[in-house]
């Protein structure tokens, strides 16, 4: 039963991101009632035992914490729920939007047909069988669906990138131009640039910033960024999309280097770290031709590109061994 309801404590989630609970907890001092919360989500009076059924599952999950003070229990805010608040509790970096995006019927529609996508003969990912297009394809149809997508990434970046470039800084090192390949409206590129002033920054994608398609051309530059876009593809697409890299940077001895922000499958010795890599992958191969990769997998696509050399720099997880 605790397996079958798990989807029941992510819909909580959504919940909670949806209404806003985080931003009311934080605008009450960070400690707030249930009749506090009530009151200011504008919930109708009869809704106020199931906000608290809401919250009882998300204190129980770790999301938010509770406290007794006085004759009243508070709501707190704990480290995972303050990435929901968009006013700055974590130092600007919100998720709120990325949460919201793996909620809505985008991503969850998909899902809930994963049995049938299963059976189906036809060579299609689940969300096309879902939507009736591919992912891309939906978000240049719906500019509405396009915006939505790119603030989720957006806010995903500016907080990845800012625990990149802390955790590891040093791969921008004797850099003086950076193409982001495939970076949506440039938050990533806007956070390097940010960080380091002297590296000239160009966003390629389409169509935002300089308009193209890293499938065919990519403008040459001293280092290339692909943060979390190597994973929407197929083996075969990755190869042409490194290969592609490969002609726009100098040789290894000139410094030139391909700068890849993304998982790497059994990593990290942590359970729940390994768990949402696993989650995470499913997710990905249902909503592109992509996957998750573990380093074996990422080295044979390195090799089929040219590639003779890498490194791997963790700065979410802790390695399993030492490199």
């Amino acid at each position: 039963m605790h397996h079958s309801l798990g989807h029941v404590r992510s819909m909580a989630l959504g919940c909670a991101a949806k209404l806003g609970v985080a931003d009311a907890i934080h605008r009450a001092g960070s400690r707030a009632t249930l009749h506090d919360l009530h009151a200011a989500l504008s919930l109708h009076p009869s809704k106020l035992p199931f906000l608290r059924r809401v919250m009882r599952v998300l204190v129980a999950s770790g999301v938010f914490s509770q406290v007794e003070e006085g004759e009243q229990d508070h709501y707190r805010l704990t480290p995972v729920s303050s990435l929901l608040v968009t006013s700055g509790e974590c130092g600007g970096r919100t998720l709120l939007p990325f949460v919201l995006l793996q909620h809505s019927p985008l991503c969850v529609t998909p899902a809930t047909s994963m049995a049938e996508w299963l059976k189906a003969g036809k060579e299609e990912t689940a969300f096309e069988m879902a939507h009736g297009a591919g992912l891309w394809s939906a978000c240049r149809r719906a500019p509405e669906l396009g915006d939505f997508f790119n603030d989720a990434m957006a806010a995903d970046s500016a907080f990845i990138m800012d625990v990149a470039i802390r955790g590891a800084g040093q791969v921008f090192d004797k850099i003086t131009s950076l193409v982001d390949v495939a970076g949506g409206t440039g938050a990533a590129a806007r956070a390097v640039a940010a960080a380091f002033p002297h590296i000239k920054c160009t966003v390629l994608d389409l169509p935002h910033f300089v308009a193209g398609d890293m499938m065919d051309f990519i403008p040459r530059a001293d280092a290339l960024l692909l943060k979390f876009v190597l994973h929407d593809w197929s083996y075969e697409d990755c190869v042409k999309i490194l290969k592609q890299c490969k002609e726009a940077i100098p040789s290894r001895d000139a410094g030139g280097k391909v700068i890849i922000i993304d998982v790497v499958v059994g990593s990290s010795s942590q359970a729940m770290c390994y768990g949402t890599q696993l989650l995470f992958d499913l997710t990905i191969s249902m909503l592109t031709p992509g996957m998750e990769r573990d380093e074996k997998e990422w080295c044979k696509i390195f090799k089929e590109a040219g590639f003779t050399e890498y490194k791997i720099s963790p700065v979410l997880v802790k390695q399993s061994s030492p490199k």
